[in-house]
Protein backbone atom coordinates (compact mmCIF):
# COMPACT_ATOMS: atom_id res chain seq x y z
CA UNK A 1 0.00 0.00 0.00
CA UNK A 2 0.96 3.81 -0.52
CA UNK A 3 2.28 5.88 2.22
CA UNK A 4 -0.14 7.77 3.97
CA UNK A 5 0.59 11.61 4.62
CA UNK A 6 0.72 10.49 8.51
CA UNK A 7 3.60 8.00 7.59
CA UNK A 8 5.49 9.97 5.13
CA UNK A 9 5.69 13.12 8.11
CA UNK A 10 7.16 10.49 10.27
CA UNK A 11 9.62 9.48 7.98
CA UNK A 12 10.57 13.25 6.48
CA UNK A 13 10.62 14.61 10.99
CA UNK A 14 13.07 11.59 11.33
CA UNK A 15 16.53 13.42 9.77
CA UNK A 16 19.62 12.36 8.39
CA UNK A 17 22.39 13.30 10.59
CA UNK A 18 24.38 9.97 11.29
CA UNK A 19 26.04 7.91 8.36
CA UNK A 20 28.30 5.02 8.12
CA UNK A 21 29.56 2.94 5.63
CA UNK A 22 31.26 -0.49 5.86
CA UNK A 23 34.24 -1.74 3.98
CA UNK A 24 35.19 -5.30 3.61
CA UNK A 25 38.00 -6.69 2.36
CA UNK A 26 37.81 -6.53 -1.78
CA UNK A 27 35.91 -3.80 -1.29
CA UNK A 28 35.29 -1.28 -4.87
CA UNK A 29 37.10 1.84 -4.24
CA UNK A 30 34.91 4.18 -6.55
CA UNK A 31 31.69 2.55 -4.58
CA UNK A 32 33.32 3.65 -1.73
CA UNK A 33 33.92 7.23 -2.96
CA UNK A 34 30.72 8.23 -4.10
CA UNK A 35 28.81 7.25 -0.56
CA UNK A 36 31.99 9.56 0.83
CA UNK A 37 31.56 12.42 -1.48
CA UNK A 38 27.77 12.63 -0.82
CA UNK A 39 27.72 12.19 3.00
CA UNK A 40 31.37 12.69 4.19
CA UNK A 41 32.77 15.81 2.33
CA UNK A 42 32.45 18.98 4.58
CA UNK A 43 30.26 21.68 3.28
CA UNK A 44 28.81 23.64 6.29
CA UNK A 45 30.22 26.94 4.52
CA UNK A 46 27.33 26.69 2.00
CA UNK A 47 24.47 25.93 4.65
CA UNK A 48 24.39 22.30 3.68
CA UNK A 49 24.36 19.47 6.63
CA UNK A 50 27.09 18.24 7.84
CA UNK A 51 27.16 14.75 8.60
CA UNK A 52 28.44 12.56 11.56
CA UNK A 53 30.65 10.19 9.27
CA UNK A 54 32.56 7.04 9.39
CA UNK A 55 33.74 4.52 7.63
CA UNK A 56 33.56 1.11 9.33
CA UNK A 57 35.48 -2.09 8.80
CA UNK A 58 33.08 -4.56 8.59
CA UNK A 59 36.02 -7.30 9.74
CA UNK A 60 39.38 -7.50 10.69
CA UNK A 61 41.93 -6.48 8.47
CA UNK A 62 43.72 -6.05 6.06
CA UNK A 63 41.18 -4.74 4.24
CA UNK A 64 42.07 -4.78 0.69
CA UNK A 65 40.39 -2.84 -2.21
CA UNK A 66 39.92 -5.17 -5.45
CA UNK A 67 42.55 -2.76 -7.36
CA UNK A 68 45.24 -3.51 -4.85
CA UNK A 69 45.91 -0.86 -2.18
CA UNK A 70 44.82 -1.32 1.68
CA UNK A 71 42.34 0.68 3.89
CA UNK A 72 42.25 0.78 8.10
CA UNK A 73 39.90 2.39 10.52
CA UNK A 74 39.27 3.38 13.61
CA UNK A 75 35.88 2.49 13.68
CA UNK A 76 34.49 -1.18 14.46
CA UNK A 77 30.87 -2.57 13.75
CA UNK A 78 30.10 -0.70 17.36
CA UNK A 79 29.74 2.05 14.89
CA UNK A 80 26.88 1.45 13.59
CA UNK A 81 24.38 1.02 16.38
CA UNK A 82 24.24 4.84 16.25
CA UNK A 83 23.91 5.41 12.63
CA UNK A 84 20.62 6.35 10.63
CA UNK A 85 22.10 5.16 7.47
CA UNK A 86 24.29 2.29 7.06
CA UNK A 87 25.69 1.78 3.27
CA UNK A 88 27.51 -0.84 1.66
CA UNK A 89 29.46 -0.41 -1.45
CA UNK A 90 30.20 -3.05 -3.65
CA UNK A 91 32.10 -6.12 -3.09
CA UNK A 92 34.55 -8.37 -5.22
CA UNK A 93 33.31 -11.05 -7.32
CA UNK A 94 34.86 -13.74 -4.91
CA UNK A 95 33.15 -12.88 -2.18
CA UNK A 96 29.73 -12.80 -3.86
CA UNK A 97 30.38 -16.02 -5.34
CA UNK A 98 31.29 -17.27 -2.14
CA UNK A 99 28.48 -15.84 -0.08
CA UNK A 100 30.54 -15.79 2.90
CA UNK A 101 29.99 -12.78 4.79
CA UNK A 102 30.97 -12.01 8.30
CA UNK A 103 28.15 -12.74 10.79
CA UNK A 104 28.57 -10.02 13.50
CA UNK A 105 28.01 -7.64 10.30
CA UNK A 106 24.86 -9.09 9.24
CA UNK A 107 23.06 -8.95 12.80
CA UNK A 108 24.23 -5.22 12.80
CA UNK A 109 22.67 -4.74 9.91
CA UNK A 110 19.21 -6.15 10.87
CA UNK A 111 19.65 -5.10 14.31
CA UNK A 112 19.75 -1.01 13.00
CA UNK A 113 16.55 -2.18 10.37
CA UNK A 114 14.79 -2.83 13.89
CA UNK A 115 15.58 0.41 15.68
CA UNK A 116 14.36 2.32 12.09
CA UNK A 117 17.61 2.98 10.76
CA UNK A 118 17.80 2.80 6.69
CA UNK A 119 20.11 0.68 5.38
CA UNK A 120 21.75 1.36 1.39
CA UNK A 121 23.76 -0.91 -1.17
CA UNK A 122 25.58 0.53 -4.22
CA UNK A 123 25.99 -1.70 -7.01
CA UNK A 124 26.69 -5.59 -5.73
CA UNK A 125 26.60 -4.28 -1.73
CA UNK A 126 22.81 -5.68 -2.44
CA UNK A 127 24.30 -9.34 -1.41
CA UNK A 128 25.44 -8.03 2.02
CA UNK A 129 21.67 -7.04 2.64
CA UNK A 130 20.39 -10.49 0.92
CA UNK A 131 22.60 -12.24 3.15
CA UNK A 132 21.31 -10.51 6.51
CA UNK A 133 17.75 -11.31 5.12
CA UNK A 134 16.84 -7.50 4.52
CA UNK A 135 15.80 -8.53 0.94
CA UNK A 136 13.50 -11.07 1.79
CA UNK A 137 10.10 -9.95 0.02
CA UNK A 138 11.22 -6.38 -0.70
CA UNK A 139 11.94 -5.03 -4.46
CA UNK A 140 16.06 -4.56 -4.87
CA UNK A 141 18.26 -4.10 -7.54
CA UNK A 142 21.63 -4.37 -8.50
CA UNK A 143 24.09 -4.12 -11.56
CA UNK A 144 22.34 -5.81 -14.26
CA UNK A 145 25.67 -7.76 -15.36
CA UNK A 146 24.71 -9.28 -11.31
CA UNK A 147 21.15 -9.16 -11.29
CA UNK A 148 20.99 -12.99 -11.85
CA UNK A 149 23.14 -14.03 -9.52
CA UNK A 150 21.25 -12.28 -6.51
CA UNK A 151 18.16 -13.86 -7.51
CA UNK A 152 19.32 -17.00 -7.32
CA UNK A 153 21.24 -16.95 -4.07
CA UNK A 154 18.28 -14.70 -2.67
CA UNK A 155 15.19 -16.39 -3.94
CA UNK A 156 12.74 -14.57 -1.46
CA UNK A 157 14.11 -10.92 -3.08
CA UNK A 158 12.13 -9.42 -5.80
CA UNK A 159 15.09 -8.59 -7.92
CA UNK A 160 14.66 -5.50 -10.76
CA UNK A 161 17.11 -5.66 -12.86
CA UNK A 162 16.36 -2.69 -15.04
CA UNK A 163 16.28 0.34 -12.78
CA UNK A 164 18.43 2.48 -11.34
CA UNK A 165 17.58 2.16 -7.48
CA UNK A 166 14.89 1.17 -5.68
CA UNK A 167 13.52 2.62 -2.38
CA UNK A 168 11.51 -0.23 -0.01
CA UNK A 169 11.94 1.98 2.93
CA UNK A 170 14.18 1.43 4.95
CA UNK A 171 16.11 -0.93 2.49
CA UNK A 172 17.43 1.18 -0.24
CA UNK A 173 19.44 -0.66 -3.47
CA UNK A 174 21.24 1.14 -6.53
CA UNK A 175 22.98 -0.65 -9.25
CA UNK A 176 25.88 0.69 -10.80
CA UNK A 177 28.44 3.22 -9.45
CA UNK A 178 26.66 6.40 -11.49
CA UNK A 179 23.45 4.76 -9.89
CA UNK A 180 24.66 4.94 -6.34
CA UNK A 181 25.33 8.55 -6.43
CA UNK A 182 21.23 9.10 -7.86
CA UNK A 183 20.63 6.73 -4.51
CA UNK A 184 22.21 8.72 -2.58
CA UNK A 185 21.14 12.36 -4.01
CA UNK A 186 17.23 10.87 -3.82
CA UNK A 187 18.05 10.24 -0.32
CA UNK A 188 19.53 13.23 0.34
CA UNK A 189 16.60 15.39 -1.69
CA UNK A 190 13.64 12.68 0.18
CA UNK A 191 15.40 13.38 3.92
CA UNK A 192 16.70 17.33 3.54
CA UNK A 193 14.57 18.35 0.36
CA UNK A 194 15.56 19.54 -3.38
CA UNK A 195 17.18 22.93 -2.29
CA UNK A 196 20.18 20.90 -0.63
CA UNK A 197 20.05 17.75 -2.78
CA UNK A 198 21.01 20.54 -5.83
CA UNK A 199 23.41 22.23 -3.89
CA UNK A 200 25.60 18.71 -3.66
CA UNK A 201 24.78 17.75 -6.49
CA UNK A 202 26.25 21.00 -8.01
CA UNK A 203 29.16 20.52 -6.02
CA UNK A 204 29.74 17.09 -7.30
CA UNK A 205 29.00 18.47 -10.73
CA UNK A 206 26.36 15.47 -11.19
CA UNK A 207 22.78 15.74 -12.34
CA UNK A 208 20.68 16.34 -9.54
CA UNK A 209 18.08 13.92 -10.22
CA UNK A 210 17.64 10.90 -12.10
CA UNK A 211 14.49 8.66 -11.49
CA UNK A 212 14.79 5.20 -9.73
CA UNK A 213 13.20 3.69 -12.26
CA UNK A 214 14.74 4.88 -15.54
CA UNK A 215 16.32 1.80 -17.07
CA UNK A 216 19.99 0.92 -16.06
CA UNK A 217 20.89 1.67 -19.92
CA UNK A 218 19.22 2.84 -23.08
CA UNK A 219 19.15 1.27 -26.61
CA UNK A 220 20.62 3.40 -28.88
CA UNK A 221 20.41 2.90 -33.24
CA UNK A 222 23.53 1.45 -34.61
CA UNK A 223 23.86 4.30 -36.82
CA UNK A 224 23.77 7.36 -34.85
CA UNK A 225 24.58 10.78 -36.35
CA UNK A 226 26.24 13.05 -34.31
CA UNK A 227 24.14 16.12 -35.15
CA UNK A 228 21.16 14.08 -34.79
CA UNK A 229 20.28 14.87 -31.32
CA UNK A 230 17.30 16.18 -28.58
CA UNK A 231 19.17 17.70 -26.61
CA UNK A 232 18.74 21.34 -27.37
CA UNK A 233 14.76 20.44 -27.56
CA UNK A 234 14.89 18.62 -23.81
CA UNK A 235 16.14 21.91 -22.62
CA UNK A 236 13.86 23.82 -24.17
CA UNK A 237 11.03 21.40 -23.17
CA UNK A 238 12.57 21.82 -19.17
CA UNK A 239 12.68 25.55 -19.49
CA UNK A 240 9.06 25.58 -20.67
CA UNK A 241 7.83 23.08 -18.23
CA UNK A 242 4.56 25.90 -17.87
CA UNK A 243 3.62 25.61 -21.40
CA UNK A 244 1.20 23.12 -22.68
CA UNK A 245 2.50 21.37 -25.93
CA UNK A 246 1.45 18.10 -27.50
CA UNK A 247 3.88 15.13 -28.83
CA UNK A 248 3.05 16.41 -32.10
CA UNK A 249 4.08 19.88 -31.40
CA UNK A 250 7.71 18.41 -30.03
CA UNK A 251 7.64 16.63 -32.98
CA UNK A 252 7.43 19.50 -35.33
CA UNK A 253 10.42 21.27 -33.51
CA UNK A 254 12.80 18.25 -33.49
CA UNK A 255 11.81 17.96 -37.60
CA UNK A 256 10.74 14.43 -36.97
CA UNK A 257 7.30 12.46 -37.33
CA UNK A 258 5.25 12.26 -33.96
CA UNK A 259 6.66 8.34 -34.27
CA UNK A 260 9.72 8.69 -34.90
CA UNK A 261 10.29 11.15 -32.09
CA UNK A 262 8.65 9.26 -29.53
CA UNK A 263 11.08 6.68 -30.37
CA UNK A 264 14.22 8.87 -30.49
CA UNK A 265 13.18 10.35 -26.96
CA UNK A 266 12.60 6.77 -25.22
CA UNK A 267 16.35 6.05 -26.70
CA UNK A 268 18.08 9.20 -25.54
CA UNK A 269 16.38 9.56 -21.50
CA UNK A 270 15.01 5.98 -21.21
CA UNK A 271 11.11 7.17 -20.91
CA UNK A 272 8.07 8.49 -23.05
CA UNK A 273 8.02 12.57 -24.03
CA UNK A 274 4.68 12.24 -21.61
CA UNK A 275 6.56 10.59 -18.28
CA UNK A 276 9.44 12.93 -18.53
CA UNK A 277 7.00 16.48 -18.63
CA UNK A 278 4.85 15.15 -15.97
CA UNK A 279 8.17 13.53 -13.90
CA UNK A 280 9.70 17.11 -14.50
CA UNK A 281 6.49 19.26 -13.08
CA UNK A 282 5.95 16.96 -10.37
CA UNK A 283 10.26 18.20 -9.25
CA UNK A 284 9.28 21.92 -10.08
CA UNK A 285 6.07 21.44 -7.79
CA UNK A 286 7.77 20.11 -5.00
CA UNK A 287 10.73 22.35 -5.01
CA UNK A 288 8.24 25.41 -5.17
CA UNK A 289 6.30 23.63 -2.37
CA UNK A 290 9.37 23.83 -0.36
CA UNK A 291 10.99 26.76 -1.17
CA UNK A 292 8.02 28.70 -1.19
CA UNK A 293 4.53 30.03 0.16
CA UNK A 294 2.98 30.21 -3.34
CA UNK A 295 -0.97 28.68 -3.15
CA UNK A 296 -1.56 25.48 -4.44
CA UNK A 297 -3.54 26.69 -7.69
CA UNK A 298 -0.52 29.15 -8.30
CA UNK A 299 1.96 26.16 -7.99
CA UNK A 300 -0.37 24.00 -10.19
CA UNK A 301 -0.15 27.01 -12.91
CA UNK A 302 3.75 27.44 -12.76
CA UNK A 303 4.61 23.76 -13.08
CA UNK A 304 2.55 23.05 -15.91
CA UNK A 305 -0.21 21.26 -14.10
CA UNK A 306 -2.92 24.39 -15.01
CA UNK A 307 -5.52 22.91 -12.16
CA UNK A 308 -5.24 22.82 -9.04
CA UNK A 309 -7.46 19.45 -9.37
CA UNK A 310 -5.02 17.76 -11.95
CA UNK A 311 -1.77 18.63 -9.85
CA UNK A 312 -3.47 17.13 -6.99
CA UNK A 313 -4.24 14.09 -8.69
CA UNK A 314 -0.49 13.74 -10.19
CA UNK A 315 1.28 14.74 -7.10
CA UNK A 316 -0.43 11.82 -5.21
CA UNK A 317 0.14 9.51 -7.92
CA UNK A 318 3.76 10.27 -7.97
CA UNK A 319 4.46 11.12 -4.46
CA UNK A 320 1.28 9.08 -2.62
CA UNK A 321 0.56 12.26 -0.56
CA UNK A 322 -1.37 15.59 -1.23
CA UNK A 323 0.62 19.15 -2.38
CA UNK A 324 -0.71 20.17 1.39
CA UNK A 325 0.68 17.19 3.25
CA UNK A 326 3.74 16.85 1.46
CA UNK A 327 4.64 21.17 2.43
CA UNK A 328 3.75 20.40 6.10
CA UNK A 329 5.22 17.22 6.79
CA UNK A 330 8.45 18.94 5.44
CA UNK A 331 8.39 21.95 7.15
CA UNK A 332 8.00 20.34 10.16
CA UNK A 333 11.38 18.43 9.60
CA UNK A 334 13.46 21.61 9.21
CA UNK A 335 15.30 24.01 11.64
CA UNK A 336 13.85 26.94 12.36
CA UNK A 337 16.26 29.33 10.81
CA UNK A 338 15.88 27.23 7.53
CA UNK A 339 12.46 27.69 7.36
CA UNK A 340 12.53 31.35 7.78
CA UNK A 341 15.63 31.91 5.41
CA UNK A 342 13.42 30.40 2.79
CA UNK A 343 9.89 30.78 3.43
CA UNK A 344 7.65 33.57 1.22
CA UNK A 345 10.73 33.72 -1.41
CA UNK A 346 10.45 32.17 -4.96
CA UNK A 347 12.35 29.44 -6.55
CA UNK A 348 15.61 30.57 -7.99
CA UNK A 349 16.49 26.68 -9.48
CA UNK A 350 15.83 26.21 -12.96
CA UNK A 351 13.63 22.85 -13.03
CA UNK A 352 15.57 19.58 -12.69
CA UNK A 353 16.34 16.93 -15.22
CA UNK A 354 14.96 13.59 -14.58
CA UNK A 355 13.53 10.34 -16.52
CA UNK A 356 11.68 8.13 -15.28
CA UNK A 357 11.31 4.65 -17.22
CA UNK A 358 7.91 3.76 -18.51
CA UNK A 359 7.38 0.71 -16.74
CA UNK A 360 4.88 -0.77 -14.73
CA UNK A 361 5.63 -1.23 -10.95
CA UNK A 362 6.08 -4.61 -9.09
CA UNK A 363 3.35 -4.03 -5.99
CA UNK A 364 5.78 -4.58 -3.21
CA UNK A 365 7.61 -1.39 -4.48
CA UNK A 366 4.68 0.71 -3.56
CA UNK A 367 5.46 0.86 -0.13
CA UNK A 368 8.84 2.87 -0.97
CA UNK A 369 8.62 6.50 -2.30
CA UNK A 370 10.88 5.65 -4.56
CA UNK A 371 10.46 6.86 -8.41
CA UNK A 372 9.93 3.21 -9.59
CA UNK A 373 6.43 3.35 -7.79
CA UNK A 374 4.60 5.60 -10.31
CA UNK A 375 2.14 4.25 -12.08
CA UNK A 376 2.27 4.24 -16.07
CA UNK A 377 -0.14 6.66 -18.25
CA UNK A 378 -0.91 6.28 -21.37
CA UNK A 379 2.04 5.20 -23.23
CA UNK A 380 3.92 6.84 -26.85
CA UNK A 381 4.49 4.33 -29.81
CA UNK A 382 8.00 2.40 -28.98
CA UNK A 383 10.41 0.83 -30.62
CA UNK A 384 14.02 -0.23 -30.98
CA UNK A 385 15.05 1.98 -34.36
CA UNK A 386 14.94 5.88 -35.63
CA UNK A 387 15.68 8.34 -37.85
CA UNK A 388 14.97 11.82 -38.43
CA UNK A 389 16.69 14.88 -39.27
CA UNK A 390 18.49 17.54 -37.05
CA UNK A 391 16.75 19.52 -34.36
CA UNK A 392 16.08 23.07 -36.05
CA UNK A 393 18.31 25.66 -34.75
CA UNK A 394 16.53 28.81 -33.48
CA UNK A 395 13.08 26.92 -33.93
CA UNK A 396 12.43 26.09 -29.99
CA UNK A 397 11.61 29.85 -29.37
CA UNK A 398 8.69 30.28 -31.97
CA UNK A 399 6.73 27.74 -30.57
CA UNK A 400 2.93 29.73 -29.38
CA UNK A 401 1.05 28.22 -26.52
CA UNK A 402 -1.44 26.12 -27.71
CA UNK A 403 -5.04 27.84 -27.44
CA UNK A 404 -8.18 26.61 -25.12
CA UNK A 405 -8.75 23.21 -25.13
CA UNK A 406 -11.07 20.72 -22.29
CA UNK A 407 -9.76 19.60 -19.45
CA UNK A 408 -9.68 16.36 -20.51
CA UNK A 409 -7.32 16.80 -23.26
CA UNK A 410 -5.21 19.42 -21.58
CA UNK A 411 -4.40 16.19 -19.46
CA UNK A 412 -3.67 13.94 -21.53
CA UNK A 413 -1.30 16.12 -23.53
CA UNK A 414 0.55 16.87 -20.16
Amino acid sequence: MPLTSCQLSGMMVSMLRDVAVVVLDGFAPLELGVICEVFGVERTDEGLPRYNFAVVAGESGPLRSEVGFSLESPFGLDRLESADLIAIPATGDDRRSQDQWPEPLLAALRRAVERGARVLSVCTGAFVLGAAGLLDGRACTTHWRHADQLARLYPAAKVDPAVLYVDADPVITSAGTAAGIDACLYLVRKEHGSRIANAIARRMVVPPHRDGGQAQFVDRPIEDPACDTLGDLVEWMQRNLDRLVTVDQLADLAAMSPRTFARRFVQETGTTPQRWLTGQRILLAQELLEETDETVDVIAERSGFVTAATFRHHFRAWRATTPQAYRRAFRESQPADRLSQSAGRPSQSAPLIAAGADRKPRPSAARGLGVGTVPVGEEDPVGLVADGAAVKAGLFEQLEPPGERRADERERDA
